[in-house]
């Protein structure tokens, strides 16, 4: 493995890690300053062709470090339902969802059904089951499942000094304010989207 090979590995391997999910393309290129997403691609053929890199052809970011399974099923607790559009109660359920490995990074995940239209432009549609990565802190931009005043909702969260915002990613939706003596956690990060055909 050439160093400059290795140094991307670590980047993905580092990216899974913090994110619970592989990086893009587009991203690597930006982190190492390529222009040219081809130059990116030529050392993620070259890392799997030598074995140290996997791609799961049926995810989104599909590229898996060495060693992380790609095939069967983990089945994770359905923790109940969750708003994309107003806040619901927060109410757990006994019972669990099967999903694809490559969704599931380090840490603790669990599952929720989405209620809500609030988040299509991430893709997030009424009726899909989003994976979250049990955390109580995120970053500006992360998708978030939060409670606020025991009621939960999936939103980008947004940090503009001390305010909190709650972003849809519908037109049509207006932000969340999170007052500042509200009752407000974070209760992990959204890593994957789970949709059944009827």
């Amino acid at each position: 493995m050439t160093p400059k090979q290795k140094r991307i590995l670590d980047f993905i391997h580092a990216y899974r890690e913090r994110h619970g999910y592989a990086p893009s393309q587009r991203e690597i290129a930006d982190a190492f300053g390529y222009r040219s997403l081809g130059t990116v691609q030529n050392f993620l053929v070259r890392l799997e062709r030598e074995g140290h890199l996997q791609r799961d052809w049926n995810a989104r970011r599909g590229l898996v470090p060495a060693g992380v399974p790609t095939t069967g099923a983990l089945e994770l607790p359905l923790a109940g339902q969750v708003a994309a559009g107003r806040p619901i109660e927060a109410i757990e359920t006994p019972d669990s969802l099967e999903v694809p490995p490559s969704m599931v990074g380090p840490g603790e995940h669990f599952v929720l059904r989405v209620r809500g239209d609030s988040m299509i432009g991430d893709g997030i549609l009424d009726g899909d089951y989003v994976v979250v990565r049990k955390q109580n802190h995120a970053d500006s931009g992360q998708t978030v499942v939060a409670l606020i005043n025991g009621e939960a909702t999936v939103k980008r969260l947004q940090r503009r000094g001390d305010r909190i915002e709650l972003l849809p990613a519908n037109p049509a939706m207006e932000p969340i304010v999170v007052p500042a003596d509200a009752d407000f956690a974070i209760e992990g990060i959204v890593v994957g989207v789970i949709r059944h055909c009827n």
